[in-house]
C-alpha cells in the first residue's frame, strides 16, 4: 500500500465512524414504537457508538435537555484524525 491509500484508508474510517456518530443522534430523534428495523439499527449504532460518546458524556452534561458530547466527540474525532495523518505525512 501507498501512504496516499494508507491516509485515504484513514480518513474514511474516520468519516465513516463520524457518520456512524450522526445517525445515531438522527435516530434519537425519533420514537422507535413497531419499527423493528429502526430498533434494531438503533441497538447496533449504541453498541458501536455508546461507548466512545459515553466517554464525552461524562464530562459534558445536558444544557437544557441538549445533549452536546456527539458535536465534541466528532471534533475529537477530526483532531485525532489529523493528527494520525500529520504524524504519518511526517
Amino acid at each position: 500500500m501507498t501512504t496516499i491509500s494508507v491516509l485515504r484508508f484513514i480518513e474514511l474510517l474516520f468519516n465513516f465512524y463520524s457518520f456512524l456518530v450522526l445517525v445515531y443522534c438522527l435516530l434519537s430523534w425519533f420514537p422507535r414504537g413497531n419499527r423493528p428495523f429502526l430498533d434494531d439499527l438503533a441497538r447496533a449504532l449504541d453498541t458501536l457508538v455508546g461507548p466512545y460518546l459515553n466517554l464525552f458524556r461524562r464530562f459534558i452534561p445536558p444544557m437544557g435537555g441538549i445533549d452536546f458530547s456527539p458535536v465534541v466527540a466528532i471534533l475529537a474525532l477530526n483532531l485525532i484524525e489529523r493528527l494520525i495523518i500529520n504524524i504519518l505525512i511526517g
